[in-house]
């Protein structure tokens, strides 16, 4: 990524959840700041049939993709709201990119701790700062930059008690890490308090030729932009480890699946699943 500026997979999201709220209906996911936070107004929006980067060949248009980042949002913060009504306090968003909860959550008991890059995070604030969004004092930014500090350090540094319990957002990032960087952030997540439960999203390997390619492209793609694609989970390798860790309740879904869960199963892509949501899964994993 850019050091002074966003990634841009995390613009690629953000303007997907923007024109979700005026293109879809039923709505997955509402999120009244995605579009002023971004600067875009609707009539610009949907104006918007070209890719919001000339690289990845993205475009808010693509519809697949698009309910996808809607579901997966909507997917993590019921998981967020049903924590916070068992009692859980503190919530954690790692590669927050240009996530809106912080400054949507009502609770004033409910810390947020929102974990980035520290230049995805300055932009973010000036972004927030241009389009009027105040900073909850909820909110706390905890800029990482995993090549010369740790999770550990950023987080316990700005105030994360580990001895409360948590519930830790980790949507966007899990693809761009090595396996071995993504299991040392599962076990630093499970050594917070119990309850203490994740949200995440992976990549499993593909198992055609067709899926393959589509598969290679797209890490070609990102590759080109700074962004490779470093790690690909089956489902049972991934709980294996979540349950090596203790988690013991383990909820996974494909994309195509968690799509038409919020869509009532209307959403299934005239029959089968499009290549460019074949290989994600998000799983939820508590302790």
């Amino acid at each position: 990524m850019d050091n002074d500026g966003p990634s841009r997979t995390a613009l690629i999201t953000a303007y997907a959840r923007a024109y979700h709220q005026i293109a879809d209906r039923p709505q997955i996911f509402t999120d009244p700041l995605a579009a002023r936070l971004l600067g875009v107004t609707a009539e610009e929006l949907t104006e918007s049939g070209t890719p919001t980067t000339d690289h990845l060949g993205d475009r808010v248009s693509d519809r697949p993709r698009r309910l996808f980042f809607a579901a997966r949002a909507r997917f993590a913060e019921d998981a967020v709201a049903t924590a916070i009504a068992a009692g859980v306090r503190q919530v954690v968003i790692l590669g927050a990119g240009l996530d809106t909860f912080a400054y949507r959550n009502p609770l004033p008991d409910v810390r947020v701790f929102e974990v980035d890059h520290p230049a995805t995070q300055a932009w973010k604030r000036e972004r927030l700062t241009a389009a009027g969004i105040d900073l909850p004092e909820t909110l706390t930014f905890v800029p990482v930059d995993f090549e010369t500090h740790t999770l550990a350090e950023g987080l316990e540094s700005t105030g994360l008690k580990r001895t409360d319990p948590a519930v830790f957002v980790w949507l966007g990032v899990v693809f761009y890490l090595t396996p071995n960087a993504a299991h040392a952030t599962l076990e630093y997540i499970a050594g917070q308090a119990q309850p203490v439960e994740v949200v995440f999203d992976y990549l499993q390997p593909a198992d055609s030729g067709e899926d393959r390619a589509h598969q290679q492209a797209r890490a070609d793609r990102l590759a080109g932009v700074g962004e490779p694609v470093l790690s690909y989970f089956t489902p049972e390798d991934i709980a294996a480890q979540l349950r090596a860790l203790g988690f013991t309740d383990l909820e996974d879904h494909s994309a195509p699946d968690l799509v038409a869960r919020y869509l009532d199963g209307s959403e299934r892509f005239g029959g089968e699943p499009p290549s460019a949501l074949r290989a994600i899964r998000i799983l939820r994993a508590s302790r």
